[in-house]
């Protein structure tokens, strides 16, 4: 289990976060949803390790992250992030087989069982018959499920305990590669158990995918819990100053409609 407990984060004194308390057991889906500014990337940063608290603990199995060598830590999550920028032109195949770099010892290049495992990876993201490919030529959707599949990559063996924390998935993609990219993620965890977090401002993301929430705003905690619970129409308006009104579809999932800015007075 991956847990932070009282985590205080800040820039240039500013607090960024205050007091956040977060759990994420194993085999779960946790949405971590808030508007832009309100710390839920940082949040994110500070659950992976690459940031560290000033204030309180974040603990991988009971153990501080800060007690994980950067190449153990990176054996058990992988980050994927909202924008990914290569100074090089490398083929979808180099790009995954980066994820592997943790499970190399020192000067040791990577072997068959590497290969295997990257070309495993692809297939479950269907990106395999993109492997030499420029990731450069790549759509925005292929490219989103090429870093999944490296992140994949880079936690294979931890089957039953890897963590995915992904930062705005679906940000900068059209509705159809984001459908796309939500269902990738669902199958994912179905079919692997992974503990998938995302960060993000999309609420439709959230009340689809997600089955646990966290709501943030000005870095503070404004409900966590179940997504049915969680999600509703006075959180939204307190996170995200908007009225709305939420959709029960047939099929389980729910769907926010904003409707106008919170107390803008409109009938």
């Amino acid at each position: 289990m991956l847990r932070a407990a009282d985590v205080w984060f800040a820039y240039d004194r500013t607090p960024v976060l205050r007091a956040v308390r977060v759990s994420v057991p194993s085999a779960a889906i946790i949405g971590i949803l808030g508007p832009n500014g309100s710390g839920k990337t940082t949040l994110l940063r500070v659950l992976a390790g690459t940031r560290q608290p000033q204030r309180g603990t974040v603990t991988l199995d009971g153990a501080p992250l800060s007690t994980f060598s950067r190449a153990d830590l990176a054996r058990r999550m992988a980050v994927v992030p909202q924008e990914t920028h290569l100074a090089f032109d490398y083929t979808v195949a180099e790009v995954t087989m980066m994820g592997r770099y943790p499970h190399l010892g020192a000067f040791e290049i990577e072997g068959p069982a590497d290969v295997a495992v990257i070309e495993e990876t692809l297939a479950s993201t269907g990106t395999l018959h993109l492997k030499d490919r420029l990731f450069a030529t790549l759509s925005g959707g292929e490219k989103q499920r090429v870093v999944i599949a490296a992140a994949l990559a880079q936690i294979a063996d931890e089957a039953d305990s890897g963590l995915l924390l992904l930062d705005e998935p679906t940000a900068s993609l059209d509705l159809g590669y984001q459908l796309e990219v939500a269902a990738l993620l669902r199958r994912l965890h179905q079919q692997r158990g992974l503990s998938i977090v995302i960060s993000t401002h999309d609420l439709g993301l959230a009340g689809t995918l997600c089955d646990r929430l966290l709501m943030i705003r000005n870095g503070e905690i404004v409900a966590d819990g179940d997504t049915r619970q969680v999600l509703t129409t006075e959180n939204v308006r307190t996170v995200f100053s908007v009225d709305a009104e939420i959709i029960e579809c047939s099929s389980g999932q729910r769907v926010v409609v904003p409707i106008r800015p919170a107390g803008d007075g409109l009938a």
